[in-house]
């Protein structure tokens, strides 16, 4: 799961199948993070854009999804582009990340070392990786500028 603003992986999960716990999880991750970083999700005012795939569709995920009061957004069946900012990401992983190369050097065996290659290279990409996009620099410095330029001016005392 990326939050659009920043370019910022907040929450994925590994798993050889696609129920909605596959998508459940990220969601609760990104969730708990934001809260724990002092910026927790207020109702109403987030949107979680999806292709149209099952797990995403599943009632467990849209019930939860109203719980938490986030409005869903479901891109139309077959269009790459209406989703492309996370089909670039999966690209990037791929290249980065799932073929051999610095997270790991040949074919993954076990979906432990598919989930530790992911967490390094998430890590990277999130504090690490420069995106021309943001205006070269990483995904944690801008959101650590957008939070930042919220922050009211010191009042003279």
């Amino acid at each position: 799961m990326v939050d659009v603003y920043a370019q910022r992986i907040v929450g994925w999960h590994a798993m050889s199948t696609r129920p909605a716990e596959l998508v459940l999880l990220p969601l609760r991750m990104a969730a708990w993070a934001r809260g724990q970083q002092g910026h927790p999700i207020v109702r109403g005012e987030l949107v979680h854009h999806s292709d149209a795939g099952s797990q995403y569709l599943a009632i467990r995920f849209t019930e939860h999804l109203q719980l938490e009061g986030i409005t869903p957004s479901v891109g139309s069946v077959g269009d790459a582009y209406d989703n492309a900012l996370m089909e670039s990401i999966i690209g990037l992983y791929k290249t980065e990340c799932v073929r051999p190369g610095p997270f790991h050097t040949g074919p993954f065996k076990t979906l432990s070392e598919v989930e530790f290659a992911t967490m390094a290279w998430v890590d990277w990409y999130n504090h690490r990786r420069l995106h021309a996009t943001l205006g070269m620099v990483t995904p944690a410095e801008r959101e650590a500028a957008h939070y930042a330029a919220l922050q009211p001016e010191p009042q003279p005392v």
